[in-house]
């Protein structure tokens, strides 16, 4: 992760819990900083798209990390 990524670890949590707790962590984050939310919820990286879209935030993707996933967003403005 990059030095300016604030992570959350989202993992155990279902819908819609990893979204609303991305909310509000990006309280802390500057606009164009970056998020990376790790969760175990296979219906996160929709739920993420989904809120970027709404929100005006830019989703960049998901990886794989083992038994979960690493969903990054980028604060808009």
């Amino acid at each position: 992760m990059d030095s300016d990524t604030v992570n959350l670890d989202a993992t155990g949590l279902r819908c819609p819990l990893p979204v609303l707790r991305a909310r509000k962590a990006l309280r802390t984050v500057e606009p164009g900083g970056k998020l990376a939310v790790r969760t175990t919820d296979p219906a996160a990286p929709a739920d993420f798209e989904a809120f970027c879209r709404e929100a005006g935030h830019e989703f960049l993707g998901v990886a794989d990390d083992g038994d979960a996933r690493v969903v990054t967003v980028r604060k808009g403005a």
